[in-house]
């Protein structure tokens, strides 16, 4: 009984309520078990900035772990944040904001993406990076989404 609340606890653990949507996917490596290796791309929407979507591809392991959910997934991540309407803001915005994050292993883990306001350059600022340190440093990209000089970002 203990090990069958323990595996529910672990399944609850690696569950995410991610608001990321998966555009599509590419099959990277052959598994004879399980789902293969791929590259997957997951789009979402900045929670505070209408407008705007952000794109992000990432590794995603297959086989036995992978279907289990006991897969460490790669921290290499790429985005591109782009324009996809007319930009407005819910409410103002933080300086720099956690905007979305996603385990990438079972314990420790995860892939975060941050949001930062460039007032001088009317930017927003997107930064993907994997919160586990790979050889010193954790691997991460960046993109900006350059806002109309008529619209001010509002920020706290």
């Amino acid at each position: 009984m203990k090990a069958w609340t323990a595996a529910l606890g672990l399944a609850a653990l690696c569950a995410c309520s991610s608001k990321a949507e998966q555009i599509g996917a590419v099959d990277t490596a052959f598994q004879w078990i399980g789902p293969d290796h791929k590259i997957v791309v997951d789009a979402f929407d900045d929670p505070l900035v209408q407008g705007v979507t952000c794109f992000v591809s990432r590794a995603k392991t297959g086989g036995i772990k992978g279907a289990l959910g006991l897969a460490e997934d790669k921290a290499e991540a790429s985005i591109a944040c782009r324009q996809v309407g007319p930009i407005s803001f819910t409410k103002p915005l933080p300086q720099s904001d956690e905007v979305f994050n996603e385990r990438l292993s079972i314990l420790f883990k995860k892939l975060r993406i941050v949001r930062m306001v460039d007032k001088k350059r009317n930017a927003l600022v997107y930064l993907t990076y994997s919160d586990k340190l790979i050889d010193g440093s954790p691997e991460n990209a960046v993109t900006a989404v350059a806002v109309d000089r008529a619209t001010v970002i509002p920020v706290k």
